[in-house]
Protein backbone atom coordinates (compact mmCIF):
# COMPACT_ATOMS: atom_id res chain seq x y z
CA UNK A 1 0.00 0.00 0.00
CA UNK A 2 2.76 2.24 -0.84
CA UNK A 3 1.05 4.87 -1.79
CA UNK A 4 3.04 9.22 -0.81
CA UNK A 5 6.12 10.03 -1.45
CA UNK A 6 7.22 12.94 1.19
CA UNK A 7 9.89 14.77 1.40
CA UNK A 8 12.83 15.85 3.53
CA UNK A 9 13.44 19.33 5.35
CA UNK A 10 17.35 19.48 5.06
CA UNK A 11 20.46 17.78 4.01
CA UNK A 12 20.37 15.01 6.31
CA UNK A 13 17.40 12.33 7.39
CA UNK A 14 16.37 13.46 10.82
CA UNK A 15 14.68 10.46 12.94
CA UNK A 16 11.57 11.96 12.47
CA UNK A 17 11.84 11.66 9.01
CA UNK A 18 13.52 8.33 8.90
CA UNK A 19 10.39 6.94 11.17
CA UNK A 20 8.02 8.39 8.26
CA UNK A 21 9.94 6.60 5.09
CA UNK A 22 9.34 3.32 7.26
CA UNK A 23 5.46 3.71 7.28
CA UNK A 24 3.78 1.24 4.65
CA UNK A 25 1.92 3.76 3.27
CA UNK A 26 5.32 5.88 2.01
CA UNK A 27 6.09 4.35 -0.88
CA UNK A 28 8.34 7.64 -2.77
CA UNK A 29 10.49 10.77 -1.63
CA UNK A 30 11.02 13.05 -4.14
CA UNK A 31 14.47 15.94 -3.55
CA UNK A 32 14.47 19.26 -4.02
CA UNK A 33 17.35 21.91 -3.68
CA UNK A 34 17.64 22.21 -0.01
CA UNK A 35 18.11 18.88 0.35
CA UNK A 36 21.73 19.61 -2.08
CA UNK A 37 25.00 20.81 -0.75
CA UNK A 38 27.26 18.73 -2.94
CA UNK A 39 27.63 15.10 -4.56
CA UNK A 40 29.30 13.88 -1.41
CA UNK A 41 26.15 14.58 0.74
CA UNK A 42 23.69 13.73 -1.79
CA UNK A 43 25.29 10.72 -1.61
CA UNK A 44 25.34 10.24 1.75
CA UNK A 45 21.92 11.38 2.56
CA UNK A 46 20.87 9.07 -0.02
CA UNK A 47 23.03 6.11 1.32
CA UNK A 48 20.97 6.88 5.06
CA UNK A 49 17.49 6.62 2.96
CA UNK A 50 18.32 3.45 1.30
CA UNK A 51 19.61 2.31 4.65
CA UNK A 52 15.81 3.12 6.08
CA UNK A 53 13.78 1.68 3.29
CA UNK A 54 15.87 -0.15 0.45
CA UNK A 55 12.83 0.11 -1.81
CA UNK A 56 11.94 3.14 -1.86
CA UNK A 57 11.58 5.20 -5.35
CA UNK A 58 13.40 8.34 -5.15
CA UNK A 59 12.66 11.06 -7.37
CA UNK A 60 13.52 14.57 -8.24
CA UNK A 61 12.31 17.04 -10.78
CA UNK A 62 15.57 17.32 -13.14
CA UNK A 63 14.52 18.67 -16.37
CA UNK A 64 16.98 21.27 -17.26
CA UNK A 65 16.66 24.66 -18.02
CA UNK A 66 15.40 26.59 -14.80
CA UNK A 67 13.91 23.46 -13.58
CA UNK A 68 17.27 21.76 -12.32
CA UNK A 69 17.59 20.95 -8.14
CA UNK A 70 21.25 20.01 -8.90
CA UNK A 71 23.32 22.21 -10.03
CA UNK A 72 27.16 22.43 -8.83
CA UNK A 73 29.04 19.12 -9.44
CA UNK A 74 26.27 18.52 -11.88
CA UNK A 75 26.46 19.76 -16.22
CA UNK A 76 24.14 22.33 -16.89
CA UNK A 77 21.07 20.97 -19.08
CA UNK A 78 19.59 23.61 -21.09
CA UNK A 79 15.82 24.14 -21.51
CA UNK A 80 14.46 21.92 -23.35
CA UNK A 81 12.50 24.83 -25.42
CA UNK A 82 16.06 25.86 -26.67
CA UNK A 83 17.55 22.61 -29.19
CA UNK A 84 14.69 23.19 -32.20
CA UNK A 85 15.55 26.37 -32.51
CA UNK A 86 19.76 26.14 -32.40
CA UNK A 87 20.07 22.81 -34.37
CA UNK A 88 20.20 23.05 -37.80
CA UNK A 89 17.26 20.88 -38.60
CA UNK A 90 14.78 18.17 -36.37
CA UNK A 91 17.18 15.31 -36.81
CA UNK A 92 19.85 16.99 -35.26
CA UNK A 93 17.37 18.66 -32.35
CA UNK A 94 16.06 14.72 -31.73
CA UNK A 95 20.01 13.57 -31.86
CA UNK A 96 20.39 16.53 -28.73
CA UNK A 97 17.74 15.46 -26.68
CA UNK A 98 18.40 11.76 -26.62
CA UNK A 99 21.99 12.21 -25.45
CA UNK A 100 20.63 15.28 -22.99
CA UNK A 101 18.09 12.38 -21.78
CA UNK A 102 20.98 10.30 -21.24
CA UNK A 103 23.12 12.83 -19.39
CA UNK A 104 20.78 13.71 -17.41
CA UNK A 105 19.52 10.17 -16.36
CA UNK A 106 22.85 9.00 -15.79
CA UNK A 107 24.40 11.70 -13.34
CA UNK A 108 21.01 11.09 -11.40
CA UNK A 109 21.40 7.18 -11.33
CA UNK A 110 25.10 7.55 -10.35
CA UNK A 111 23.98 8.55 -7.37
CA UNK A 112 21.01 6.30 -6.73
CA UNK A 113 18.36 8.56 -7.92
CA UNK A 114 15.93 6.66 -9.52
CA UNK A 115 13.44 8.95 -11.32
CA UNK A 116 13.28 12.24 -12.73
CA UNK A 117 10.22 13.64 -13.36
CA UNK A 118 10.35 14.35 -17.22
CA UNK A 119 9.75 14.73 -19.83
CA UNK A 120 7.75 17.86 -20.15
CA UNK A 121 4.51 17.23 -22.84
CA UNK A 122 3.14 19.97 -22.18
CA UNK A 123 3.07 22.73 -25.18
CA UNK A 124 4.60 26.01 -25.10
CA UNK A 125 1.57 28.20 -25.69
CA UNK A 126 0.45 30.70 -23.03
CA UNK A 127 1.62 29.39 -19.45
CA UNK A 128 4.77 31.45 -18.16
CA UNK A 129 5.65 28.57 -15.66
CA UNK A 130 5.82 26.11 -18.73
CA UNK A 131 7.67 28.23 -21.19
CA UNK A 132 10.77 27.07 -22.64
CA UNK A 133 10.19 23.77 -20.17
CA UNK A 134 8.25 22.81 -23.54
CA UNK A 135 10.26 21.39 -26.53
CA UNK A 136 8.07 23.45 -29.01
CA UNK A 137 4.60 24.58 -29.56
CA UNK A 138 3.94 21.94 -32.39
CA UNK A 139 2.42 19.15 -30.61
CA UNK A 140 4.14 17.15 -32.96
CA UNK A 141 6.94 18.33 -32.60
CA UNK A 142 7.18 17.85 -28.69
CA UNK A 143 6.44 14.10 -29.49
CA UNK A 144 9.10 13.62 -31.62
CA UNK A 145 12.06 15.54 -29.52
CA UNK A 146 10.15 13.51 -26.08
CA UNK A 147 10.26 10.28 -27.50
CA UNK A 148 14.13 11.25 -27.79
CA UNK A 149 14.42 12.38 -24.71
CA UNK A 150 12.84 8.99 -23.24
CA UNK A 151 15.28 6.73 -25.17
CA UNK A 152 18.10 8.30 -24.07
CA UNK A 153 16.95 8.48 -20.57
CA UNK A 154 15.71 4.68 -20.98
CA UNK A 155 19.28 3.47 -22.83
CA UNK A 156 21.03 4.63 -19.46
CA UNK A 157 18.19 2.65 -16.97
CA UNK A 158 15.48 5.62 -16.08
CA UNK A 159 12.02 5.41 -16.44
CA UNK A 160 9.62 8.42 -18.06
CA UNK A 161 7.12 10.04 -16.57
CA UNK A 162 5.66 13.07 -18.52
CA UNK A 163 3.98 15.58 -17.22
CA UNK A 164 1.42 17.41 -16.99
CA UNK A 165 -1.73 15.42 -18.80
CA UNK A 166 -3.52 16.77 -20.30
CA UNK A 167 -1.53 19.81 -21.19
CA UNK A 168 -0.68 22.80 -18.61
CA UNK A 169 0.68 25.12 -21.36
CA UNK A 170 -2.71 26.83 -23.00
CA UNK A 171 -3.11 28.10 -19.50
CA UNK A 172 -2.15 31.10 -17.83
CA UNK A 173 -2.05 30.96 -14.48
CA UNK A 174 0.37 28.88 -12.57
CA UNK A 175 -0.69 25.79 -10.40
CA UNK A 176 1.94 26.65 -7.53
CA UNK A 177 -0.30 29.56 -6.74
CA UNK A 178 -3.30 29.77 -8.35
CA UNK A 179 -6.22 27.48 -9.64
CA UNK A 180 -5.92 27.73 -13.70
CA UNK A 181 -9.12 27.17 -15.48
CA UNK A 182 -8.72 25.99 -19.09
CA UNK A 183 -12.19 26.51 -20.85
CA UNK A 184 -11.55 24.55 -24.01
CA UNK A 185 -14.11 21.99 -25.32
CA UNK A 186 -12.08 18.06 -25.10
CA UNK A 187 -11.91 18.55 -29.12
CA UNK A 188 -9.86 21.39 -28.82
CA UNK A 189 -7.77 19.96 -26.27
CA UNK A 190 -7.66 16.83 -28.22
CA UNK A 191 -7.12 18.52 -31.54
CA UNK A 192 -3.47 20.19 -29.76
CA UNK A 193 -2.32 19.53 -25.94
CA UNK A 194 -3.42 15.89 -25.58
CA UNK A 195 -1.62 15.03 -28.51
CA UNK A 196 2.20 14.13 -27.28
CA UNK A 197 0.48 11.94 -24.44
CA UNK A 198 -1.54 10.33 -26.84
CA UNK A 199 1.35 9.99 -29.20
CA UNK A 200 3.97 8.71 -26.51
CA UNK A 201 1.42 6.43 -24.82
CA UNK A 202 0.52 4.47 -28.62
CA UNK A 203 4.53 4.01 -29.04
CA UNK A 204 4.53 2.70 -25.68
CA UNK A 205 7.29 5.55 -24.37
CA UNK A 206 5.42 6.23 -21.24
CA UNK A 207 6.00 4.41 -17.76
CA UNK A 208 4.64 7.53 -15.92
CA UNK A 209 2.45 10.38 -16.06
CA UNK A 210 1.59 13.03 -14.21
CA UNK A 211 -1.33 15.50 -14.32
CA UNK A 212 -2.07 18.41 -14.02
CA UNK A 213 -3.58 20.94 -11.35
CA UNK A 214 -5.45 22.15 -14.05
CA UNK A 215 -9.23 22.52 -13.95
CA UNK A 216 -11.02 22.35 -17.70
CA UNK A 217 -14.95 22.56 -16.90
CA UNK A 218 -15.81 21.41 -20.12
CA UNK A 219 -14.88 17.99 -19.46
CA UNK A 220 -15.22 17.90 -15.63
CA UNK A 221 -15.55 20.00 -12.58
CA UNK A 222 -12.63 18.66 -11.26
CA UNK A 223 -8.84 19.11 -11.68
CA UNK A 224 -7.27 16.65 -13.88
CA UNK A 225 -5.45 14.70 -11.06
CA UNK A 226 -8.57 14.15 -8.98
CA UNK A 227 -10.49 13.35 -12.30
CA UNK A 228 -12.39 9.97 -13.08
CA UNK A 229 -13.48 11.16 -16.31
CA UNK A 230 -9.96 12.64 -17.10
CA UNK A 231 -7.54 9.40 -14.82
CA UNK A 232 -10.11 6.36 -15.77
CA UNK A 233 -12.80 7.00 -18.43
CA UNK A 234 -9.46 9.30 -21.14
CA UNK A 235 -6.33 8.15 -19.83
CA UNK A 236 -6.99 4.99 -18.59
CA UNK A 237 -10.06 3.57 -21.05
CA UNK A 238 -10.12 5.35 -23.78
CA UNK A 239 -5.68 5.76 -24.31
CA UNK A 240 -5.09 2.59 -22.80
CA UNK A 241 -2.31 3.57 -20.40
CA UNK A 242 -1.38 1.25 -18.07
CA UNK A 243 1.75 2.79 -16.48
CA UNK A 244 1.90 4.61 -13.02
CA UNK A 245 -0.13 8.04 -12.18
CA UNK A 246 2.21 10.17 -10.23
CA UNK A 247 -0.28 13.31 -8.21
CA UNK A 248 1.37 16.40 -8.80
CA UNK A 249 2.57 17.95 -5.71
CA UNK A 250 -0.49 18.51 -3.59
CA UNK A 251 0.88 20.97 -1.84
CA UNK A 252 0.31 23.87 -4.56
CA UNK A 253 -2.56 26.05 -4.41
CA UNK A 254 -4.32 24.07 -7.69
CA UNK A 255 -4.87 21.15 -5.22
CA UNK A 256 -6.70 23.64 -2.14
CA UNK A 257 -10.10 22.86 -4.14
CA UNK A 258 -9.96 19.54 -2.79
CA UNK A 259 -9.55 20.32 0.88
CA UNK A 260 -7.66 19.78 3.42
CA UNK A 261 -4.42 17.03 3.15
CA UNK A 262 -5.83 14.20 4.16
CA UNK A 263 -8.85 15.31 1.58
CA UNK A 264 -6.67 15.72 -1.51
CA UNK A 265 -4.68 12.44 -0.68
CA UNK A 266 -7.74 10.81 -0.60
CA UNK A 267 -9.09 12.54 -3.78
CA UNK A 268 -6.16 11.34 -5.89
CA UNK A 269 -5.79 8.11 -5.03
CA UNK A 270 -9.88 7.85 -5.50
CA UNK A 271 -9.31 9.30 -8.71
CA UNK A 272 -6.71 6.97 -10.45
CA UNK A 273 -3.40 8.21 -9.15
CA UNK A 274 -1.16 5.31 -8.14
CA UNK A 275 1.26 8.03 -5.92
CA UNK A 276 0.21 10.90 -4.21
CA UNK A 277 2.93 13.36 -3.76
CA UNK A 278 2.68 15.90 -0.97
CA UNK A 279 5.71 18.54 -0.45
CA UNK A 280 6.88 21.63 1.64
CA UNK A 281 4.99 20.56 4.48
CA UNK A 282 5.80 18.09 6.89
CA UNK A 283 2.59 18.86 9.17
CA UNK A 284 0.20 17.62 6.35
CA UNK A 285 2.74 14.69 5.74
CA UNK A 286 2.40 14.11 9.21
CA UNK A 287 -1.83 14.35 9.30
CA UNK A 288 -1.66 11.94 6.38
CA UNK A 289 0.39 9.64 8.12
CA UNK A 290 -1.42 9.41 11.46
CA UNK A 291 -2.50 6.26 12.82
CA UNK A 292 -6.26 7.96 12.05
CA UNK A 293 -6.42 8.27 8.94
CA UNK A 294 -8.16 5.69 7.18
CA UNK A 295 -6.48 5.29 3.95
CA UNK A 296 -9.36 4.91 1.00
CA UNK A 297 -9.97 1.17 -0.12
CA UNK A 298 -7.10 0.62 -3.04
CA UNK A 299 -5.32 -2.67 -4.68
CA UNK A 300 -2.86 -4.00 -2.42
CA UNK A 301 -0.24 -4.58 -5.63
CA UNK A 302 1.27 -1.50 -6.63
CA UNK A 303 2.97 -0.67 -10.07
CA UNK A 304 5.46 1.96 -7.97
CA UNK A 305 8.01 -0.36 -7.75
CA UNK A 306 7.85 -0.63 -11.73
CA UNK A 307 9.98 2.98 -11.54
CA UNK A 308 12.52 1.76 -9.89
CA UNK A 309 16.15 2.65 -11.75
CA UNK A 310 16.95 -0.69 -13.57
CA UNK A 311 20.06 -1.64 -12.03
CA UNK A 312 21.71 -3.52 -14.85
CA UNK A 313 20.83 -0.77 -17.20
CA UNK A 314 22.54 1.57 -15.17
CA UNK A 315 25.51 -0.57 -14.61
CA UNK A 316 26.03 -0.81 -18.04
CA UNK A 317 25.28 2.89 -18.85
CA UNK A 318 27.70 3.78 -16.10
CA UNK A 319 30.43 2.37 -18.43
CA UNK A 320 29.94 4.90 -20.96
CA UNK A 321 32.58 6.99 -20.08
CA UNK A 322 32.86 8.22 -23.54
CA UNK A 323 28.73 9.21 -24.11
CA UNK A 324 28.65 10.70 -20.94
CA UNK A 325 31.35 13.19 -21.41
CA UNK A 326 30.33 14.15 -25.25
CA UNK A 327 26.90 14.62 -23.60
CA UNK A 328 28.47 16.85 -20.97
CA UNK A 329 30.40 18.46 -23.36
CA UNK A 330 27.25 19.02 -26.03
CA UNK A 331 25.35 20.42 -22.82
CA UNK A 332 27.77 23.39 -22.34
CA UNK A 333 27.97 23.99 -26.27
CA UNK A 334 24.75 24.30 -26.26
CA UNK A 335 24.65 26.79 -23.07
CA UNK A 336 27.78 28.82 -24.44
CA UNK A 337 25.79 29.50 -27.86
CA UNK A 338 22.76 30.86 -25.21
CA UNK A 339 24.70 33.07 -23.04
Amino acid sequence: MSYLMMDLAGLTLDPQEASQLQHPAVGGLILFSRNYQNRSQLAQLIASVRQCRPDLLIAVDHEGGRVQRFREGFTSIPAMGDLLPLAKDMAEACDWARELGFLMAIELLSLDIDLSFAPILDLNGISAVIGKRSFSSEPLEVASLAQAFIEGMNSAGMAAVGKHFPGHGSVAPDSHIAMPVDDRSLQQIEALDLIPFVKLIDAGQLQGLMPAHVIYPQVDEHPAGFSTVWLQEILKQRLQFNGVIFSDDLGMKGASVAGNYRARVKAALLAGCDMALLCNDPEGVASVLADDFVWPPLPIASKVSQLLANKPQVAIALQQETRWLEAAALAKRISAQLS
